[in-house]
């Protein structure tokens, strides 16, 4: 299959999962999930995520590091913004941007955790359209890895149909690269996807670019793999299963059901006997960028922070 019909498939498949349609795609490989019974409505979705406030949700982590498994936490903030389209940037002045203005769901994941004396912090930022319609694919993806010995920073961003891979490195192995790869979905996106399309994700088999932080720890490039995403679901959560053909790395997303579609615990397996999950402790709805007095550490203790 050529670039050009790989592309229009994809585009194809991102209008049907956001208009919810229960219609096969003509694209054999990516198969939209079903309705469920439980659909947002446009208002329900417009109330939660244009109320001038962020999601903030923490869990517990049990990380996979080294052979051995390292408690930390982990938070996740899901919050709209006004983002350049070509720029690729949060806009300053939204009102006066134009057809340059795109509302995207942002996704930052701050992942925290101690392997001995020392420790990791990892951000994991992703720019998802909301108009998956007229905008289908993430516009920008950018993670940065902090320990002892060093950090490294890779940023995706989508040119025209392709992505711009940067990869900046403080190790010699890694160095620092730039490369393109192929528009599709990432799996860093998966949770973004989620949360704007009523809980839905694609099911069958699909291309799929993998996490930048297994990327990372595992030393694999960055690229688009074979993968295979299947569900299960209870009365109260679905569970999404995502299996990579030929790698080893496996993870799964237990989501609620009902709206606002959190997400409720995910796991990964990468193939080494350690398993790395997270866990939901807490949500909170805040303007977390105005909380700065220290009276606002308050917050923390709610949403029952480590640190």
């Amino acid at each position: 299959m050529n670039q050009k019909l790989k592309t229009a498939c994809f585009i194809t498949f991102i209008s049907l999962f956001a208009c919810n349609s229960d219609k096969k795609s003509k694209n054999e490989q990516l198969t939209p999930i079903k309705e469920h019974k439980v659909i947002s409505s446009k208002n329900q979705f417009n109330n939660y995520w244009y109320s001038g406030k962020a999601e903030l949700n923490s869990y517990e982590l049990k990380q996979s590091r080294y052979g051995e498994i390292r408690d930390g936490e982990v938070i996740l903030v899901f919050v709209t913004e006004p983002f350049s389209l070509n720029k690729q940037v949060k806009l300053d002045n939204a009102k006066e941007a134009g057809s340059d203005k795109v509302s995207v769901m942002k996704l930052n994941q701050i992942r925290r955790f101690t392997t001995g004396i020392y420790d990791y912090s990892i951000i994991n930022t992703t720019f998802t359209p909301i108009d998956s319609r007229k905008h289908p694919h993430t516009l920008k993806l950018n993670t940065s890895i902090q320990e002892w010995c060093g950090q490294t920073f890779t940023q995706l961003n989508l040119k025209e149909n392709s992505y711009l891979v940067q990869q900046f490195s403080y190790f010699e192995a890694d160095g620092d690269t730039e490369t393109n790869l192929p528009v599709t979905l990432l799996e860093d996106e998966l949770m973004t996807r989620i949360r704007i399309n009523n809980g839905q994700l694609p099911e069958g088999e699909l291309d799929l670019i993998f996490s930048t932080i297994y990327s990372r720890f595992t030393h694999n490039k960055m690229k688009a793999a074979k993968a295979i995403i299947s569900k299960t679901t209870t009365d109260t959560t679905i569970q999404y299963n995502i299996k990579y053909l030929n790698y080893k790395r496996k993870v799964s997303i237990d989501v609620q059901k009902e709206f606002p579609y959190k997400i409720l615990a995910w796991t990964e397996d990468d193939g080494d006997g350690q398993i790395t999950e997270a866990r939901l402790k807490k949500t909170i709805n805040e303007p977390y960028w105005q909380l700065k007095s220290n009276s606002d550490e308050a917050k923390r203790r709610e949403m029952q922070l480590i640190k």
